[in-house]
This record gives structure tokens, sequence and C-alpha cells, in this order.
């Protein structure tokens, strides 16, 4: 194990370089993980704000308590945040200084935080960013040959979709997105929604699968769609939490002179047919590979 120690000669002068105005709201990024994570600006924030609005002020207990932090909490999560956005404004307006946490990493990314910054924006407060750490800056920085193809540009879906319908639009976005694409997903549903991936996607696109990022039994894998079931039939565990990262679309993007005619087949069976039989039948009738047809499927749905 590697042993270090902080330096005791450090300066936290550089803390007070930016302004700590009055009515003010601090987004906080708080550790995905690790609670190594945590920014020294992050801390100072949290030790001198008024108050701090938690997505779940049980789940933020153990990190404030463990260092330290003593502030008046109030809830704020997905289910409450337009009355109590109202209630912190109202805190906002006797001039005190406020921070919102979400339960891990950057607040309004895929967590609440976006309609509480709107909200106090439109009020006429400040609102300003305390940076750190971040699920999807995170696999972005190490998705390497995964985003090379896009020059590094991706989109971000956040959540996969438990609606079927909603899947399969996702499913075609990716399919012929020409930037990577990154996601979030839960330990109960990776297995099914890396097999729909491998199902879609070309030989010649990457997948990577991060699971429990900056914890003990963090993993990070590159694979090709056609390794994904194998991986899965192998994996030790798939618990915790995943974020995955799909390289960008490198197809032709030349309409096929019998596109249009494909599509009317798609139109006339899709509501009798899910997508994998619809496209098994439009495979059988027009001679293309069963993964371009389902991609077809997919654009038709």
């Amino acid at each position: 194990m590697v042993t270090t120690s902080m330096p005791n000669t450090w300066s936290t002068d550089f803390l007070n370089q930016q302004d700590f105005p009055a009515s003010t709201l601090y987004m906080v990024a708080t550790p995905i993980g690790n609670l190594g994570d945590i920014t020294l600006r992050a801390l100072h924030i949290l030790n001198a704000v008024d108050g701090i609005a938690c997505e779940d002020t049980r789940h933020s207990a153990p990190l404030l308590n463990h260092f330290g932090i003593h502030k008046k909490r109030l809830a704020l999560h997905a289910h409450n945040e337009a009355s109590a956005s109202d209630t912190l404004i109202g805190s906002l307006q006797q001039g005190e200084r406020w921070a919102y946490i979400s339960d891990a990493g950057t607040p309004g990314i895929s967590d609440p935080g976006a309609r509480l910054a709107a909200a106090a924006g439109l009020a006429g407060f400040r609102v300003v960013p305390i940076p750190g750490a971040s699920a999807v800056a995170s696999a972005v920085s190490v998705g390497g040959s995964v985003l090379l193809p896009s020059d590094g540009q991706f989109q971000f879906l956040g959540f996969w979709p438990h609606k079927l319908r909603d899947q399969e639009e996702w499913l075609r976005q990716i399919a012929h997105c020409s930037k990577a694409t990154v996601f979030f997903e839960s330990p109960h549903q990776i297995a099914n929604t890396l097999l729909k991936l491998a199902t879609c996607l070309d030989d010649s696109r990457m997948v990577m699968v991060g699971r429990e990022l900056t914890k003990k039994f963090e993993q990070v894998v590159h694979l090709r769609p056609s390794q994904l079931s194998n991986w899965l039939s192998e994996a030790e565990s798939l618990k915790g939490e995943f974020i995955v990262v799909v390289s960008a679309s490198e197809q032709n993007t030349n309409t096929p002179a019998n596109h249009a005619e494909i599509l009317r087949w798609v139109a006339a069976l899709k509501p009798f047919l899910g997508s994998k039989e619809l496209a098994n039948v439009i495979s059988t009738i027009t001679g293309i590979s069963k993964k371009e047809a389902y991609q077809l499927a997919l654009e038709g749905k």
C-alpha cells in the first residue's frame, strides 16, 4: 500500500481568491464514490454557507459528518424540487448563502438541481458552480479509442429508459449517431441493455463499460459488440452503478436505393411485430443483413 501525507506548508489563501457573496446559491460537486475526490474548495464552501440543501439528507449525512460539517439541512429532491426551491429562495432573500449537493457527483447531471438553479436565477440570485467529481467526465477521460472516431465529441443521454419504445428510439439514435454516446444504467438492467446494443451495433464499433468508478471494485473494459455477451457471462459481478460509452457510427450516410421501400415495409408491419421479428422479416424479404434490418426496423418504429 502506498501512503502519502499532505504537505503542512500548503497555504489555503487561494480559496479566498474568488468572492463569496451573500444571497447566493452554490452548486457543489461531491465524490461519486471515493471520499478523497472532494475538493478543497467544496469543503471550504460547505463549511462557510448558512445551510446545505441535499438530494437526500440521510445519504449526505455520512459525507458531511466525516468532514465535520454541521449546518442546517434541507431535503431537495426530484419529488419536491419546486416547493423546496421556493423555501431555499426565501432564505436567499434573507441574505443567506446556501449550497446544494446531490447524492453523488455534480448536481443537475441526471440528478436534481437544474430546476433549483433555474428558479434561483429567475429570482435574480447568483448561482455559482463549485466543480468536482462527475461520472460522465471520469468515463470520457478514459474512453480512449471509444472517443477517437468522433474527435472526443459525445452526446450524453442520462439514464437508460424503462419503456420499450423509448429504448428502441435510443438504440436507433446510438446506431446512427456521428458522435460517441454516454449513458447510465442500473445493475438490474445492464445485462439486458448490453445485449440489445450487441444486437444493433456493427462490430466495427467499440463499447466501454465502467462499473463502480472511483470505488474499491472499479472496473473499466473496452469491448466490441460481439464480445459483450461473453463478458456478461464471465463477469465476476454486475453489482454497482454502470456508465456506458459507445463509439460513433462510421457508417456511410448515403441513403440506399431501396431505403424508402424498406421503411414502407416497416410501417406496414410494425403494428404486428416487435423490432426483432420485424428485422427477421425485412432481412428475408430484401436480403440485407439482420443487423442492418434491425437498425432500419428501429428507424421506422
